[in-house]
């Protein structure tokens, strides 16, 4: 841990990562994650206190976070764009049902026109 966080890495690439630590300690990473999680967890905190960076699983997941947020903001503009035009074709459904009724009406016939039927009243 210790030579990960002065830079001077001898086995691994000198990552601040859980995979680079377990390369310098010598076990497979997966024991390291599993069984000595509580290294894991020691070493990201000091990676945080004596680094100004930050571990690159916790960027990698700000980043996700960052991308979802966006994602759901435009899911609720999409949302609301979505509602208003339902509003605007129910509206709009609306206006050409009343217009076929009062056009089911017929009007009066002009003189020069002689019905196929005789009109029903």
């Amino acid at each position: 841990m210790d030579r990960l966080l002065a830079g001077e890495a001898t086995v691994s690439n000198g990552s601040l990562t859980v995979v680079a630590l377990a390369a310098e300690a010598g076990v497979h990473r997966m024991a390291l994650q599993k069984r000595h999680a509580d290294l894991k967890n020691e070493f990201y905190e000091r990676v945080r206190k004596e680094t100004t960076q930050v571990p690159e699983p916790e960027r990698r997941l700000r980043e996700t976070v960052t991308k979802l947020k966006k994602t759901v903001a435009n899911q609720r503009d999409e949302l609301e764009e979505l509602r208003q035009l339902v509003t605007r074709l129910t509206l709009a459904s609306a206006v050409l049902t009343q217009e076929d009724t009062a056009s089911a009406v017929p009007g009066p016939m002009p003189e020069n026109v002689v019905p196929l039927r005789p009109p029903t009243t």
